[in-house]
């Protein structure tokens, strides 16, 4: 990725944070093997300030869509807060495979995280888990298919995905946990926002469907005006 192609991913910026839309497939930091990944292009977000910005919070590597940066150390414990106490507001969007049984919910199920003998790990539904909590709602549905739009009120590991998976609808390209394989993840965060400065209306983005999702949204009743 260049300078000028990260550049143009960036739907929000100010003095204190810019949101990113993240392509699908780059993880958003180096795992323990290194490889390629978003954090090493942050120099080029600098626009003038002394070091690159920080992720102030994560999505998963095949997870695409609006990703919040904060710009210096006082701007990341600011957000931190914000997160931490359930003040930013997180849409995404998905693709599953099925049909709920009711046009929108809630969604409790704690989660938990297991491991395997080969060093592998999975997120499971467990009573002993972290508490969490996911609100959704059918969008549209076509040929076996349902756009959700879902609204997480927790931000635990994989959420969305062992949520969706729970009430018989995993996402298409999440074989992990259900769905159908030979495609990529069909999951978007489709917007954010946070209450960043105390006298004004919350700020945030919208990010652009991604062109792997968009065939199947259509399909669904997705449109530009949607």
């Amino acid at each position: 990725m260049t300078p000028a192609q990260i550049q143009d991913r960036i739907l929000y910026r100010d003095g204190l944070m810019l949101i990113l839309d993240k392509p699908a497939g780059l993880p958003v930091h180096a795992g323990p093997a290194g490889g390629p990944n978003l954090e090493r292009h942050f120099d080029a977000l600098r626009f003038g300030f002394p070091k690159p910005p920080s992720l102030a919070h994560r999505l998963d590597r095949d997870t695409s869509g609006c990703l919040i940066l904060g710009r210096h150390a006082k701007a990341l414990r600011k957000i931190g807060i914000l997160f931490q106490n359930g003040k930013v507001d997180k849409t995404y969007w998905a693709v599953v495979a099925g049909t709920p049984s009711q046009e929108s919910g809630r969604i409790e199920l704690p989660l938990a995280k297991v491991s395997n003998k080969t060093g592998g790990w999975r997120i499971v539904g467990s009573p002993d888990g972290q508490a969490a909590v996911t609100d959704y709602v059918v969008r549209g549905q076509a040929d076996g298919l349902t756009w959700l739009e879902l609204t997480p009120h927790t931000g635990r590991t994989h959420q969305i995905r062992v949520h969706c998976a729970s009430i018989g609808c995993p996402l298409v390209g999440d074989p992990q946990y259900g769905g159908p394989e030979g495609k990529p993840l069909h999951l978007h965060s489709r917007a954010i926002s946070l209450p960043l400065y105390p006298k004004r209306d919350p700020v945030g983005a919208v990010a652009p469907v991604p062109p792997h999702m968009r065939a199947a949204l259509e399909g669904c009743g997705f449109t530009e005006a949607s």
